[in-house]
């Protein structure tokens, strides 16, 4: 580590002139704590004089941001400085939402605190609030303005408000910020149209074709359907402007130093209303170069690195999460790999691991997932993965086609087997999503749903109706809690959760899976959905079906008494650190997952039927890791093999296995 020189010093100590001497003295601890991060990224991306002008100005916004820390969070970033490893907890659980959908607004959604600490949630992700372009925003993912909520779910000052009560009821705050571009109506937008040319050089114009060309030889379209191509033509900048996702979402320049301040200032902005997680999403679209997908390029991790430096010196509390949804083999270098290692983000999604999961209740074989998830390299001890289910997005079928042949059969095969089994095309699927983004060239197809949907909740709930003799179709609340297509639903819910719970890091539940909530008939009528059915699965939040959690009778109740099962479980699990790494067990039945997770205080073997038969696993697995007579702590139920010398797991059984007597946590 290299302390910083003592010019930079001196520029900190003028915006720290006023503030007392222990704070004056923190700031510089923190300062040369990561200065060396600071430079090494910067120099990775900027020519030397404009790297070293630029760390001042960024030094001079941290300082700034560090002297008007609120107090209260001034204490936070001390509590987190010396619990480093707060967010790799065995008890976090996250859960994510749209505020509106959820509450109504920010401050109706205060009062619904209670019923994510009654579910056990300490990290809550509200998906896009800043203010985004007028009609269709991509979710909210337009951003118009980086300091300024939506009209419709309150101020600035009542996300503080929310933020802090969050704070206080031991649940951290996650917002999204969008760095890869902006709304064509933002301010920097605007202006560059205007004429003026340092906002024209804050994103990618080009006079003609030439270079959109050049490019788009290489380049992916993301939305296909409705946005094809990557660039877009704007009379008034006479030029064509580089757009990724939508012709109004202009991607930002990050080779332009002014572009890197403004994002600073944000993320300290940011954090200084109370947020504790900053989502940095489509980053893995941050640097260009030609003759490429344009994605993961290594300066990605050089910028990311450089922006959590800055963080990190002026409010420590602030973690950093990586939105990229990118194959495998890129996967783990967005928590840092090789000169990055542990430096650029904190947490990061798991794809891998959520189309895994969807792959092996589809295909009722693990031997694929066992295969890909083993082959991925080890994230720093540092960091923890995001597990999830599903998200706001659709699910890309990220299979490897190395991993599937290394399985002898065909990624391209495997990958429409899953698009038409979660359409429910696929024959005996009881599957009901939504095809996304359909893409004839490459046979790509995406899948929007709710994750009870993509179980086959609606197909189980009209087998049970079909058999009621008077004709009528109950509501919701006289819905049957159990049938044999019913409890096979939850089963397969059951055992999604738990392998997502059972993996370390922070799991994250997405808004109406604790109650099964199915999808949105009516997700087109919303104007402005009409085209992108990813709003099927992004519901109003049904606090009547809420209700019912406590009846256990009901799919609702049941659903919701696994998962809040699961997580009471999980938190008295030290091997669930996220610095505990998840190894592949011994396959020795294709329906069963064997995970496995080393530490101190012993070995946690979980096991995984995901297929609707009885399977059974050898006794000797259990022997190897020294858990004979060991206890399912899921069940409490001591784990011993049969006569046959096999454990027999239950369709959808799940099991989380420790010494017997193993009490620990």
């Amino acid at each position: 580590m290299t302390p910083a020189p003592p010019r930079v010093h001196r520029l900190a100590a003028d915006e720290l002139a006023a503030a007392p001497t222990h704070r004056r003295e923190l700031f510089g601890l923190q300062l040369d704590r990561w200065w060396t991060d600071l430079q090494d990224g910067l120099h990775r991306v900027y020519p030397a004089d404009t790297a070293r002008d630029l760390s001042d100005r960024l030094v001079v916004l941290a300082a700034r941001a560090f002297a008007d820390r609120d107090p209260d969070l001034a204490r936070l970033d001390l509590q987190r400085t010396l619990e480093p490893d707060w967010f790799q907890s065995e008890s976090m659980l996250g859960y994510a939402c749209y505020a509106d959908r959820f509450a109504g607004d920010l401050q109706r959604l205060r009062a619904r605190i209670p019923y994510l600490r009654e579910l056990g949630v300490t990290y809550l992700h509200l998906m896009p609030l800043l203010r985004p372009r007028p009609g269709d925003s991509d979710g909210g993912y337009a951003v118009a303005d980086y300091r300024t909520v939506r009209e419709n779910l309150g101020t600035v000052e009542d996300l503080r408000a929310l933020a802090t009560d969050l704070r206080h009821a031991g649940i951290s705050l996650v917002l999204d910020l969008v760095l890869n571009h902006v709304a064509a109506e933002h301010e920097w937008a605007v202006r560059a149209r205007a004429g003026e040319q340092r906002y024209r050089d804050y994103f990618y114009v080009y006079p003609d074709r030439t270079m959109p060309d050049a490019y788009e030889r290489t380049l992916p379209e993301i939305f296909p359907d409705f946005a094809p191509g990557s660039f877009t033509w704007d009379d008034e900048l006479s030029g064509w402007v580089w757009t990724t996702f939508n012709s109004w979402q202009w991607d930002v320049n990050w080779t332009n130093p002014d572009v890197f301040c403004e994002y600073a200032d944000t993320v300290l902005f940011l954090a200084g209303l109370g947020v504790q997680v900053l989502r940095l999403d489509a980053i893995a679209f941050l640097s260009k170069r030609l003759g490429t997908d344009c994605q993961n390029q290594p300066e990605v991790h050089a910028i990311t690195q450089a922006l959590r430096a800055v963080a990190r010196i002026a409010c420590p509390a602030v973690l950093f999460k990586a939105e990229a949804i990118v194959g495998p083999a890129d996967l783990v270098h967005y928590l840092g790999q090789g000169h990055h290692h542990g430096k650029v983000s904190d947490i990061a999604y798991h794809n891998s691991l959520m189309v895994q999961v969807w792959s092996m209740l589809a295909s009722r074989d693990v031997r694929l997932a066992a295969h890909a998830l083993a082959a991925l390299p080890p994230a720093p001890s540092t960091t923890a993965w995001v597990t999830y289910l599903r998200c706001h997005d659709d699910i890309g079928w990220a299979i490897d086609d190395a991993d599937a042949a290394a399985q002898g059969i065909s990624g391209w095969e495997h990958r429409r087997f899953l698009a038409d089994y979660y359409a429910g095309e696929f024959p005996g699927s009881p599957a009901r999503g939504l095809v996304f983004q359909a893409n004839p060239e490459t046979g790509d197809r995406r899948i929007s749903g709710m994750a009870a949907s993509l179980a086959g909740l609606e197909t189980a709930y009209e087998a049970a109706l079909a058999t009621l003799t008077d004709g009528t179709a109950p509501g919701a609340g006289d819905r049957p809690g159990s049938t044999p297509e019913l409890d096979i639903v939850v089963g397969r819910l059951f055992l999604a959760h738990a392998v997502v719970l059972g993996w370390g890091g922070i799991p994250v539940v997405w808004m109406g899976d604790e109650l099964g909530m199915t999808n949105d008939e009516d997700w087109a009528s919303e104007p402005g959905h009409e085209a992108d059915n990813r709003w099927a699965h992004r519901p109003r939040m049904d606090w009547e079906l809420a209700e019912q959690r406590h009846h256990p009778e009901t799919v609702p109740g049941r659903v919701w008494t696994n998962l809040r099962h699961l997580v009471s479980v999980r938190a008295g699990l030290p091997q669930l650190h996220a610095a505990v790494a998840a190894e592949i067990g011994p396959v020795t039945d294709p329906g069963v997952l064997p995970v496995v997770r080393r530490h101190p205080l012993g070995v946690l073997l979980e096991l995984f039927n995901v297929t609707d038969t009885w399977r059974a696993v050898p006794g000797w697995v259990l022997e190897r890791y020294g858990l004979a007579g060991g206890t399912d702590r899921i069940s409490g139920e001591t784990v011993t093999p049969g006569p046959d010398g096999s454990v027999w797991l239950a369709p959808y059984a799940a099991v989380w296995i420790t010494a017997a007597g193993d009490d620990q946590g």
